[in-house]
């Protein structure tokens, strides 16, 4: 018992910590962040404890309106503090990598599976959706890149579904934060076994990176390709 009370004491302030941390992040990028906030556990907590006033329960429904203050800012917090993440992320390599790490459960991604000397990258995940193919960079250099890719794979992924998304706000783009969402709103037409099967046949395949080690989240803006490393074809 005793270490299980030490192990919650040390995630406890952990926990504070970095929510703390999240929060000193999303202040950077949204200033009323604290006014947004107090308002929304104000108005709720009033709201509740008017009604309670109204029907003769004030205690109960005040209670009941703290607790609901706090849910309601926990919401809102989580939303700006994504959208705050999302603003600094967005125009930066291997940001698009990053969203992929937290697409979810049931999808295994592949970062820099393709890349030129500009820097346009294509990074893979496979799921019961078939394999995505997520492109970064400028736009037109990156249909040929991705058409490399899909053809590479065609020669040993048979019928299973290939879609591929240019991350940016242009015209036919996909907007980075609707990402995830957009992945996940994809028809599921494999089953397990068959996704399991996909990707030991990419994974066989090799890819870009597996010889060279990968940093998790955006890449550095002055990261260059090594000299002899692939072209796009």
């Amino acid at each position: 018992m005793a270490r299980k009370d030490d192990a919650a004491s040390a995630a406890n302030p952990g926990r504070l910590k970095q929510i703390a941390l999240t929060y000193k992040m999303t202040r950077r990028a949204d200033s009323k962040i604290g006014l947004v906030l107090a308002a929304v556990g104000i108005v709720t907590f009033g709201v509740l404890l008017g009604i309670g006033l109204l029907i003769g329960y004030p205690v109960y429904l005040g209670i009941l309106g703290v607790l609901l203050a706090f849910l309601a800012m926990a919401i809102v917090f989580g939303r700006r503090a994504e959208k705050a993440a999302f603003g600094q992320m967005e125009g930066q390599p291997g940001a698009a990598a990053a969203v992929l790490d937290n697409v979810g459960r049931g999808w295994t991604t592949t970062p820099a599976v393709a890349m030129n000397r500009s820097q346009d990258v294509v990074h893979r995940a496979v799921g019961k959706a078939g394999i995505v193919l997520i492109g970064e960079g400028n736009p037109n250099r990156l249909k040929g890149l991705l058409a490399a890719e899909k053809k590479k794979m065609a020669r040993i992924v048979v019928d299973v579904p290939v879609h591929d998304f240019i991350v940016g706000d242009g015209e036919g783009q996909v907007p980075l934060k609707k990402l995830r969402t957009t992945m996940l709103k994809l028809p599921r037409v494999l089953a397990g076994p068959q996704v399991t099967q996909t990707n030991d046949r990419l994974k066989a395949m090799g890819d870009l990176m597996s010889n060279m080690p990968l940093p998790k989240g955006p890449m550095p803006k002055g990261m260059r390709m090594p000299k002899g490393g692939p072209k796009m074809r």
